[in-house]
């Protein structure tokens, strides 16, 4: 069974950056990709970042250019790098992990971003 542990979250100025990691335990069969996904009060959960075991990213157009996904494959965990944060990123935040057996998600971690 895998589990995803998060940690970075926290609280930070706007304009100011913050990284979130995610580490995988246990064996993920057929990776196909890795991503963050954030939830902010009364609004549906949506995809912030994605990485496919290949490495191709994609990410939502509100976080272009400010936000990095980043994977090492060797130690099964990824990061998202956010930069220029803004009120606006304030959410909770999960990683998720899919494979061919396995979806995955983690605990999700506050990000509150003051003005």
């Amino acid at each position: 069974q895998v589990q995803l542990v998060e940690s970075g979250g926290g609280l930070v100025q706007a304009g100011g950056s913050l990284r979130l990691s995610c580490a995988a335990s246990g064996s993920i069969f057929r990776l196909i990709v890795m991503g963050w996904y954030r939830q902010a009060p009364g609004k549906q959960r949506e995809l912030v970042a994605s990485i496919t075991s290949g490495g191709r990213a994609d990410y939502a157009d509100s976080v272009k250019g400010r936000f990095t996904i980043s994977r090492d494959g060797a130690k099964n965990t990824w990061s998202l790098q956010m930069n220029s944060v803004k009120p606006e990123d304030t959410a909770i935040y999960y990683c998720n992990v899919r494979g061919v057996l396995d979806n995955a998600w983690g605990q999700g971690t506050q990000v509150t971003v003051s003005s």
